[in-house]
């Protein structure tokens, strides 16, 4: 199943455009907070297909019935440039245990690639709610290394995988390679493009130089 959220004219669209913004992109932390505020949207969003029980509480006047979270999901990101989206997650699902792996591009001389992933920290997830982060999906060859790589530890009974800006391609991959998994795949947007360095275009350039600072 794809959500696309984008499109709308609602505040994500705003908050994504500021993503996209060559020159608003120079200040770091408007960065990082639109992408933590476009987490929030995505939880709030996700957070009406997960279940809720009734409670009595006690106010300073009486007894109000209330629908609280029942099902408690684990966050889980991909390291560096998933952390802002997963704290906007984190912000709503604020008791949820977090997962975190290190998936990166390894590039050749030649010009292409592979995924290496070196590092996987994770509470349990067999049978609970998994949402996996990771604000670009380009390939979705890390997204999808990422997701068998956490089935190793624990099957969840459904996972919700969010990205800001996805490209077509990485959600035919995404769709093909974790067919008749219990997936649903979020999104702001889909661009069309993929350049021969298997960047989005128009896309927004690489989140986390942007996000934290450029890296060696």
């Amino acid at each position: 199943m794809i959500k696309i959220l984008g499109n709308q004219n609602t505040l994500l669209d705003q908050f994504i455009g500021e993503l996209r913004d060559i020159e608003i992109q120079k200040d770091r932390m408007r960065f990082r907070k639109n992408m933590e505020r476009i987490g929030e949207i995505f939880a709030y969003e996700i957070s009406k297909t997960l279940e809720f029980q009734k409670k009595n509480i006690t106010t300073s006047l009486g007894i109000a019935e209330v629908p609280l979270l029942h099902e408690i999901p684990v966050l889980a990101t991909i390291l560096r440039a998933g952390l802002p989206l997963h704290y906007g997650l984190l912000n709503f699902f604020d008791n949820s245990e977090n997962a975190f792996i290190s998936a990166y591009r390894k590039h050749h001389k030649d010009g292409n690639f592979d995924i290496r992933l070196e590092y996987v920290s994770s509470p349990q997830i067999e049978g609970k709610t998994l949402i996996l982060s990771d604000p670009m999906l380009a390939t979705a060859s890390s997204m999808v290394l990422t997701y068998r790589e956490l089935l190793r530890i624990g099957k969840p009974v459904h996972t919700h995988i969010v990205t800001i800006i996805a490209s077509v391609e990485g959600v035919e991959n995404i769709t093909k390679n974790l067919a008749g998994q219990d997936v649903t795949l979020w999104v702001g947007a889909i661009d069309d493009e993929l350049t021969a360095q298997s960047y989005i275009v128009p896309g927004l350039g690489d989140a986390g130089d942007l996000a934290f600072g450029s890296k060696l």
